[in-house]
Formats: structure tokens, sequence, C-alpha cells
């Protein structure tokens, strides 16, 4: 089912490229440059909910993840982080995704092709930030970057398109 790319599926991949370059020049800077942990502490000074989070505790990436082990302001850093990698990709997966329905002949070979695209560059991000001073890179990184990836071209093949609507089926008699 080769449909013809229209002038949106080039948007979806100028999307797709723009978020790359966002996730490249983040990537770039260090953590003291992206440290939110003043404007959290501006915030949350009264530390809401600390009493429902003191109760979580995990592991990742070999590191406890808690307020014990963080603090509160740590603890909440942490999930904006990981957030912001979920959405990132999940985004970058919806963006290839639909960029590329109308030039693929397969949804499922659209869905593989997107997924390596962005598990690529995630994998790739994680590589450039192991050579940048102040940063770590990370396998669950990439791991969380692909789980967002997945959801994003999920949803996007299995959404049906707003202005199509389904043929009903006519038989002759």
């Amino acid at each position: 089912m080769n449909r013809k790319a229209r002038p949106i599926d080039n948007v979806y991949l100028l999307l797709a490229f723009a978020i790359m370059a966002l996730l490249f020049y983040s990537s770039s800077m260090g953590y003291e440059d992206q440290n939110v942990q003043p404007l959290l502490h501006q915030w949350l000074e009264s530390e809401p909910l600390r009493g429902l989070f003191e109760r979580v505790a995990f592991m990742y990436a070999g590191s406890e993840v808690s307020i014990a082990a963080q603090g509160y302001i740590g603890f909440i850093e942490f999930f904006i982080r990981k957030g912001a990698h979920f959405v990132s990709y999940f985004l970058l997966g919806l963006f290839w995704f639909l960029g590329l329905k109308n030039r693929v002949a397969q949804p499922w070979l659209t869905f593989l092709v997107a997924l390596m695209l962005s598990v690529g560059y995630a994998s790739f991000d994680e590589l450039r930030q192991s050579f940048h001073p102040n940063r770590t890179a990370l396998m669950e990184d990439v791991m969380l970057d692909a789980a967002g990836a997945i959801v994003g071209l999920t949803l996007a093949m299995l959404a049906k398109p707003k202005g199509r609507r389904r043929q009903k089926l006519r038989f002759k008699r």
C-alpha cells in the first residue's frame, strides 16, 4: 500500500530532524548547564507529596533512586530528566513513522525503519555523551529512549486517519 507522499509528510520529517538537532544540542551541554535544581528549590520549597514519595526506592544504572539517597529535589529532578528522555524519543518515533508511512510500502516496515532510526540515534547520542566531561552514557537511557519510541510508533500505527471514512461494501444483487 504505497501511497503518494504528501506535503505534511515532509513536515513530519522536518520535525524528526528538529528533535534530533535539539537532542544533539542538549547532549553537548554539561550537567551544570542543564541543572534545574535551583528552580525546583524555589517551586517545591515546601516539598509537597514528600510523604508519598519517601516510600519509592529503586535502582537505576546501579544507583539507588530515592529521597534518602538523592534528597527530595534530586529525586524529582531524576523523574524530570528521565521523562524528558521518554517524551523526546516518543515524539521522534512518532514523527519518523508519520513522515515515512506514505513512502514505505508496508506499515510493519515503516515501524521497523522508524524504530531503527530512533534507537540508532539514541545509541549515537549516548555514545557522544561518553566523550563529554560531566556526562555519563547509560545503556538504561537507551532502553528508556527505545521504550518512548516504541510507544510513539505504536500509537501512530494504531491511529486511524481523521478525514477518511470507511467505504461501505456494496453487494450486487
